[in-house]
């Protein structure tokens, strides 16, 4: 049990992020402002049985959005995570973008990509995407040998092969799992209890996990080294991505609610896609 929650942080750093996404507004009906008719009078009566195809997909959507059991709680930790994020990681992440070159930097963040093709084909193979799998072995085997370990990434620059990233939370949406409770996790953000599940899962076939009785597959040999994965994964990518997370929330008039939105449409699309 102690090895549960670093497990899901590495986990949930490495495959989730925070993005926004624009809810684009539908459009209304016009109002017919002539007089009613006999005709139109009795086209304004209402049909029951497009009230009940709409009343059937709003329950179907209801369906598939998480929960909010959690809001005292996750309101909490919003507001620490944004302490945390502003006070410690950007001028943490700063500094550590003075010190390593870029270049340095992008290598990092390339050979960390490289290691987690086994999460990536796994769950491509659970959801039957033969295509992407086939690709994400073709970009490892060249980003593994050309690509001097994974610090190049020759299989998207010269190659364009894009990256299939999926994990088990996905793997469990595409099978139409709900996703349950919204939980926000500290230094780590949005979740829920489906992706929560699923990086647990994926952590038996990450080589950056530390799991007791897979020693000798793991990169770390213990789990203060995974949690310095996650340190240097946070810093790594903060310090590629200068000034995100400011520009992402100024027009949050809420944060823990924008956040919450914008993760629920984030994982909906990756799902979807």
């Amino acid at each position: 049990m102690r090895n549960f929650y670093p497990i899901l942080s590495l986990l949930l750093f490495l495959f989730q992020g925070c993005s926004s996404t624009k809810i684009t507004p539908q459009p209304t009906a016009s109002v017919n402002a002539t007089a009613p008719t006999q005709s139109n009078f009795s086209s304004n009566v209402p049909d029951n049985s497009m009230a009940d195809s709409f009343e059937d997909e709003f329950t179907q959507d209801e369906a598939t959005q998480s929960t909010d059991d959690f809001n005292a709680y996750n309101r909490v930790m919003t507001s620490f995570n944004d302490v945390f994020y502003s006070s410690v990681l950007d001028p943490v992440s700063k500094v550590y973008g003075d010190v390593l070159p870029q270049p340095f930097r992008l290598g990092i963040s390339n050979f960390i990509q490289n290691l987690q093709f086994p999460v990536r084909l796994a769950n491509n193979l659970l959801q039957f995407k033969l295509q992407n799998s086939a690709e994400e072995f073709e970009s490892f085997l060249t980003n593994s040998t050309i690509g001097l370990g994974g610090l190049m990434n020759p299989a998207q620059d010269l190659l364009h092969i894009p990256v299939h990233d999926e994990d088990f939370g996905q793997t469990l949406g595409y099978y139409n799992i709900v996703p349950g409770p919204h939980i926000v996790l500290p230094f780590l953000g949005p979740s829920n209890a489906r992706d929560l599940l699923g990086v647990t899962v994926d952590a038996y076939a990450s080589p950056w996990v530390n799991v007791r009785g897979l020693e000798q597959y793991k990169i770390p040999n213990n789990l203060a080294q995974s949690v310095g994965v996650i340190a240097v994964q946070m810093t790594n990518k903060n310090s590629l991505n200068p000034g995100v997370y400011e520009s992402l929330k100024k027009d949050a008039l809420d944060l823990y609610p924008f956040f919450k939105d914008a993760y629920e449409q984030k994982r909906a699309a990756q799902i979807d896609k």
